[in-house]
Parts: C-alpha cells; sequence; structure tokens
C-alpha cells in the first residue's frame, strides 16, 4: 500500500448488502483489518445483528444504515446521513443486488425495474457520491460486485445478465479514469456463488447449478478482498471462470447465447 497516500486516520468501509452472502463476508474481512464499517441493508434485524457481532468480535466502530436501495432517493440519503455526523468513506463496497429467473416476455416489470436500480442505478450513484471525496483526499477504494454473468448475454436472466455488463464496463472505464488518482476501482465478477440468491431467483433448479459445488461466499470475499487491496481492476475467483470469461470472446457471440440457454434451463 502507498503510505504516502494514505490517510493518517482509522479507515472506514460502506459496503451495501452487507447482512447476507458476499456483503457480509467482505464486511467481516474489513471488521478483522480494523476498519470502521458503514453497513447498509433493507433487512433491520439481520443487520442489528451482524453490527453488534463485529463489535463484540472486534471492537469496530460499525454504524448501520437500513435502506431500501430500490427506492431512487436512497443513495443521497445514505451520503447525506453520513455527511451529518462526519463519518469519512475511505472504501465502498458496492455488493447490493438481485437477479430475477424467467423468459423476459412473461417475467415482472416491477421487479426488473427495482433490479435495474439496485443493480445499476444505485451502485452509480453512490459511486458518483463518494468517489469525489475520495479524488480530492487522494486516496480511496471502490469495490464493485459483478458477477461471471458480465461476459455473456443470459437467456433466462437477460436483465440481470445485462447489468452486471454494465457494472463490469463501467468500473474498467472509471478505473482508467482514476489512474494517477490514489483512488482505485475493483469489479469482482464470480460465478455461481454459494448464498441464498438462486433461491431468490428461482434457478436453483437448473442445470447451471444442480448438483454442482459451488465456490462458498467467505472464498470469493477473500479473493476480492485480495485483488482490491493490489489495486486490480478486474478480478475472477476461480480458473474454470477465468478461462470461461476469456473463451467468450473467441466464440461466435451467438454461440455462445446458446450454450448459455442450455445450462440456465431447468430440464
Amino acid at each position: 500500500m502507498n503510505t504516502k497516500n494514505q490517510v493518517q486516520h482509522q479507515q472506514t468501509a460502506l459496503i451495501t448488502g452487507a447482512a447476507g452472502g458476499i456483503g457480509y463476508e467482505l464486511a467481516y474481512i474489513f471488521a478483522a483489518h480494523n476498519y470502521n464499517l458503514v453497513l447498509v441493508d433493507r433487512t433491520e434485524l439481520k443487520l442489528k445483528e451482524v453490527a453488534i457481532k463485529f463489535q463484540e468480535e472486534f471492537g469496530n466502530v460499525v454504524t448501520t444504515i437500513v435502506k431500501d436501495l430500490s427506492i431512487s432517493t436512497s443513495p443521497e440519503e445514505i451520503f447525506m446521513e453520513l455527511q451529518a455526523i462526519n463519518i469519512q468513506v475511505d472504501v465502498l463496497v458496492n455488493n447490493a443486488g438481485f437477479g430475477m429467473y424467467g423468459l423476459f416476455h412473461e417475467t415482472d416489470l416491477t421487479v426488473e425495474l427495482e433490479m435495474l436500480q439496485v443493480n445499476m442505478v444505485c451502485l452509480t450513484h453512490l459511486t458518483k457520491l463518494f468517489l469525489k471525496g475520495m479524488v480530492r483526499q487522494g486516496y480511496g477504494r471502490i469495490l464493485n460486485v459483478s458477477s461471471a454473468a458480465a461476459f455473456q448475454p443470459g437467456p433466462l436472466m437477460a436483465v440481470y445478465f445485462a447489468t452486471k455488463a454494465y457494472i463490469l464496463s463501467f468500473s474498467e472505464a472509471i478505473a482508467n479514469e482514476l489512474e494517477g488518482t490514489g483512488v482505485t476501482v475493483t469489479v469482482l465478477c464470480p460465478g455461481s456463488t454459494e448464498s441464498a440468491f438462486h433461491q431468490r431467483t428461482g434457478m436453483a433448479d437448473s442445470k447451471l447449478l444442480k448438483g454442482k459445488r459451488m465456490m462458498d461466499a467467505a472464498t470469493v470475499a477473500q479473493i476480492g478482498y485480495a485483488g482490491l487491496m493490489k489495486g486490480q481492476t478486474i478480478v475472477i475467483p476461480g480458473l474454470i471462470n477465468q478461462i470461461l470469461a476469456k473463451s467468450v470472446s473467441f466464440t461466435p457471440r451467438k454461440l455462445v447465447t446458446k450454450i448459455v440457454r442450455n445450462m440456465q434451463e431447468d430440464k
């Protein structure tokens, strides 16, 4: 780490979607590395439980903010709340996100618009709000959680795959813009991960997942954290996922789409 650019206070990491899955595991790692935390989630009870656990185990200052990130005003409200209590965010982790499974012409538009808001708009909005302060102080890190889904179209999860492609493209672009500022941007692109995500999307019985051994959320989080600290731009956990992501560029797009469709189907 470049100590010349490092700020001289105990650093604070803000993590969205921190009550479970990869977000929880990332929060745990930051707590173990002596970061103060700002934990954001819409589930108040679970968020309080996590905060108490971290405070008791590590002694960090943990601030909790209960927000539904599908509401467009939430990013500005989070930013203003932290401004009001003089909390400076040194690391922003845009982890919150969700998916939905099914044929696009049959799925619920209301849910998909919420997905666009959480996965893309909120991530972009929070990045805009906190990045300016990081550039001003000459130090900061941003971790945007995308997916291996970002590298190809995804029939039966068309909107979700598209949002993850946006996160990848957006993160790569601003990482380039920020070179020399002391601020780094890392995009984490995990493959299928053991979490409640697949139950919520309704694709737990798809050929992609059924009977398959998936990487656990703690391992994904550790790989993501290590890549963030090294200043890597793209982090893809797992050799197979890395190979698949690279192979897409050498395969005809129509064939890639057909392969993904076959993997996503539930029979």
